[in-house]
């Protein structure tokens, strides 16, 4: 007898995804956590932005001693409610070596969601939109490659967003790792 496949999503509502790495092979590990996110049944991948490279910014502004981040933004569609994405993504970074000691700390991997079929939620597990994404470069320039006509909800469209926000973005060209 041949099993039953499980089915993948065909319908859900659209989400973005930051992704952030500036511990170990960034390129590779931000790779790893887009295949996983693609391998979720209740999570389908779309577009997928160039990676930036962008400064460790810590509470106090931008640090020069902690490790340089890469970024990048994902465009899914999902079946997941916030909670079950979050939980989703966090299983992924997880499995990807993520340790949570230190708020804004250097990390393997983070994950976060920045909207969620336009919800505004103040929900303390899940915040919708990401509350700071509204003045990261480092989310607002990717997501403007995967969609120039983003809105962001409650702040207005990500172009303009984009032109104000005040942390250096650099288009990554480079190979991390060995």
């Amino acid at each position: 007898m041949i099993a039953a496949r499980p089915e993948r999503m065909r319908v859900g509502v659209p989400a973005v995804l930051a992704l952030g790495s500036n511990l170990g092979d960034r390129a590779a590990i931000i790779r790893a956590a887009l295949d996983a996110i693609a391998g979720d049944a209740g999570i389908e991948l779309g577009r997928v932005s160039p990676l930036y490279e962008t400064p460790a910014l810590k509470p106090d502004g931008i640090s020069e001693e902690a490790p340089a981040y890469l970024n990048a933004v994902a465009l899914v569609r999902t079946v997941l409610d916030p909670l079950a994405l979050l939980a989703a993504v966090n299983r992924v970074e997880d499995d990807l070596g993520r340790v949570r000691e230190e708020r804004w700390g250097d990390r393997t991997i983070d994950i976060d969601i920045v909207d969620y079929d336009g919800m505004v939620s103040d929900d303390p597990r899940v915040t919708l939109p990401h509350p700071r994404a509204h003045e990261r470069a480092f989310v607002l320039v990717p997501w403007l490659d995967v969609d120039p006509d983003a809105v962001l909800p409650g702040h207005g469209p990500v172009a303009g967003l984009a032109a104000r926000a005040g942390d250096p973005v650099t288009p990554y060209a480079g190979e991390d790792g060995a």
